[in-house]
């Protein structure tokens, strides 16, 4: 029987407790829709650190000896923070910028909490707290069954790609033309100051190659390959370090492709329009994501659009976090058009995931959060002995948390912890998480990324031209859009 997946009635806003009002202070500072003074966004040596994160914002894009050489950038930069203010200070736009209100955030109060809430005309929703480092919860039933029956066939019928991401000829140009000293790279990597290199210190700054998971078995063949370690115990001393060619790495990444399973995520996806015009369904979801984050409609329509994802059997996406800070050197995709500064890097903004489970899964599938919960934080303990929690082909097993897939069950976190004044903080290190390996059958998810940029004004002003471009342009103003649009009536086979 030919069934339409139509949207369920939407009911009113939920009633939530009334929250906290910041200082008048932060209030007045906020009303005029001003920074707070720049202040690092991640603790030392978390996994955002900042040389951490710069690695991790290009791993998908360089070679090993141009990801060294960014670390080295970054160590040297650091020095001129305080006379060059960096984008993330400067927000410049046309005219006068709108105050934005606080930034919402669902309080967990102890994991196992339950709380209810309507998303939905005919029935109540249930919020279960998973976990407070990150700030997790779960959804039972947040789709129907139709509605993730819907959402695969769409995205079936617009086609998906290859999901792994590979280095860029411009790319590796750009970072080519750096001027490292050995020895200095040497020290950069030689966390414990011990005067050898570990396979686990390299691992700690450079989880890939050309697109490849690094492992220490990869590590090792590579300095096989390039004679590297004469003695193969796999560790490093300074003078077996400064005898390296760095091009001698490019060269061997080249020559070796990586095959799905030593890739870092291993899955294919496309994007799904939910603006005006996209399917009934598409924005019964976004206006059902929106009630239950209460965040303003103007953050979360302009935020990125659907993304569904399918992991076929030995499918799998190692550990990572969904966003990065912004320093001096990056600026947020989604604001960089009004940003109006030459930055070498961007990176995703993403204050909150809400991930959506569109089937059950035979076997595997998890998501899995290595260290939620943990009372510390400390990167190098992710990689102990010949453990690597991030490695989610062999290790989901030991991380903390596994979330197994459930049909229609949503997943939400917040990716930053709050910064006191009501908006963007630091990156919570502790959103950490991965896609464990698919070990029968098929696993489909959908992620909403909800966009914040750290910068406050610059969000405002963001904000500010899109309202203007929809005004001039509307809907004819997105033509990549135009396919989804078609797809606007479509119907499945139930």
């Amino acid at each position: 029987m030919a069934a339409a997946a139509g949207p369920r009635p939407e009911a009113p806003s939920p009633q939530w407790p009334p929250r906290h009002h910041d200082s008048a202070e932060a209030a007045a500072r906020l009303s005029d829709c001003e920074d707070a003074p720049v202040r690092p966004l991640c603790k030392p040596r978390g996994i955002c650190s900042r040389a951490y994160f710069l690695v991790l914002m290009v791993f998908v894009h360089l070679y090993l000896g141009n990801v060294l050489a960014l670390l080295l950038f970054v160590h040297y930069s650091n020095g001129d923070e305080s006379s060059d203010p960096g984008p993330q200070r400067r927000a410049q736009g046309p005219g006068p910028a709108p105050t934005l209100a606080p930034l919402t955030r669902l309080e967990g109060i102890k994991v196992g909490h339950e709380r209810k809430i309507q998303l939905v005309a005919d029935r109540d929703h249930f919020i279960r707290t998973l976990s407070l480092k990150p700030l997790l919860f779960e959804i039972p039933g947040f789709l129907s069954d139709e509605e993730c029956r819907l959402v695969i066939h769409l995205a079936q019928m617009k086609g998906l790609q290859r999901s792994q991401i590979l280095p860029t000829e411009e790319y590796e140009e750009a970072m080519g033309t750096m001027q490292i000293s050995l020895l200095d790279l040497f020290q950069l990597l030689d966390q414990n100051h011990d005067g050898r290199l570990q396979l686990r210190e390299v691992l700690a700054q450079n989880r890939l190659g050309n697109g490849r998971w690094m492992t220490p078995e990869t590590i090792q063949e590579m300095y096989s390959a390039i004679k590297a370690d004469p003695d193969g115990d796999g560790v490093l001393s300074l003078q077996e370090f400064s005898n390296m060619d760095l091009r001698d790495f490019h060269k061997y990444m080249r020559s070796h492709r990586a095959e799905s399973s030593q890739l870092v995520r291993n899955s294919h996806h496309t994007w799904l329009y939910q603006g005006e015009g996209a399917h009934h369904v598409m924005r019964a979801i976004r206006q059902r994501v929106l009630r239950l984050t209460r965040l303003s409609p103007e953050i979360v329509e302009l935020s990125e659009p659907l993304q569904v994802v399918r992991y076929g059997e030995g499918g799998h996406y190692h550990a990572h976090v969904d966003s990065g800070p912004v320093y001096p050197e990056t600026i947020c995709s989604h604001t960089k058009l009004v940003a109006n500064e030459s930055v070498p890097f961007e990176t995703s903004c993403r204050y909150m995931t809400v991930l959506f489970y569109l089937n059950n899964v035979t076997g595997g599938g998890e998501t899995v959060f290595p260290v939620a919960d943990n009372r510390t934080y400390d990167e190098m303990s992710l990689i102990q002995d010949d453990v690597d929690l991030r490695d989610t082909r062999r290790h989901c097993d030991k991380g903390n948390l596994r979330v197994k897939p459930r049909q229609g069950t949503a997943v939400f976190w917040y990716n930053y912890l709050p910064d006191g004044q009501g908006w963007v903080g630091d990156v919570d290190d502790y959103s950490l998480h991965g896609g464990c390996l698919v070990t029968r059958g098929t696993k489909w998810i959908a992620d909403n990324w909800i966009n914040v940029d750290p910068s406050r004004a610059r969000q405002a002003l963001f904000q500010q031209e899109m309202a203007r471009l929809a005004r001039e342009g509307g809907a004819d103003s997105q033509p990549e859009w135009a396919l989804d649009r078609a797809y606007r009536d479509t119907r499945v086979e139930l």
